[in-house]
């Protein structure tokens, strides 16, 4: 039995993005297809223009990608405690998929980067699960078994990975990729689990 988990995200400063790339090894070691996908800017008033394919990263995420995936692992910077505006914007127009029940009893993950310890993590990662458990997916954390979820001095915890980016910490530690890592590997593996009894 083959699982795609999409690993759907918004990054401005490259971090998040970071963290989506080692999401993706876990979901590749746990034996899935990791399907990357970001969304695009939106601005006060109006939307930012729509090219079909940024210029550089990954490609824009559609509906059909968040149908058809068997996982989802979604994550955004952190904004005033809360995911940031382009990810809520496409997060808000899916509706359709809720009406057909498209996303229920599908493993979620969720992960987020802000520049200070207290700018917010844990309450991005818990709103942003709050979509998704409407949607009727499954909530999919890191569990204090994990050692580096006990040991992080960055980022990184129950509620999901996170990545704290300082001056200090400008690139991800170790712990924060390990945890990110082990998120997708967790999400995939249900993913994998839940197809092969379908």
């Amino acid at each position: 039995m083959t699982a795609n988990v999409l690993i759907l995200y918004y990054s401005q400063k490259g971090q998040t993005a970071e963290l989506a790339r080692h999401a993706a090894r876990g979901v590749e070691i746990a034996g899935a297809e990791a399907i990357l996908r970001t969304v695009p800017k939106v601005s006060i008033g109006v939307e930012s223009e729509k090219s079909a394919v940024p210029d550089t990263g990954s490609p824009y995420a559609t509906l059909e990608d968040l149908k058809t995936c068997n996982g989802l692992l979604l994550g955004s910077p952190t904004r005033f405690g809360n995911m940031a505006a382009p990810l809520k914007y496409f997060i808000d127009g899916t509706s359709a998929l809720w009406l057909e029940g498209s996303l229920v009893n599908k493993p979620a993950g969720v992960f987020t980067s802000t520049s200070s310890i207290h700018g917010g993590q844990e309450t991005t990662l818990l709103t942003m699960v709050l979509p998704l458990m409407h949607h009727g997916m499954l909530w999919t954390g890191i569990p204090y078994t994990n050692t580096a979820t006990r040991e992080t001095r960055t980022g990184g915890g129950p509620y999901g990975a996170s990545h704290l980016a300082t001056d200090w910490n400008a690139s991800l530690s170790q712990h924060e990729r390990d945890l990110a890592k082990t998120l997708g590997e967790r999400v995939a593996t249900l993913a994998l689990t839940l197809a092969s009894k379908t």
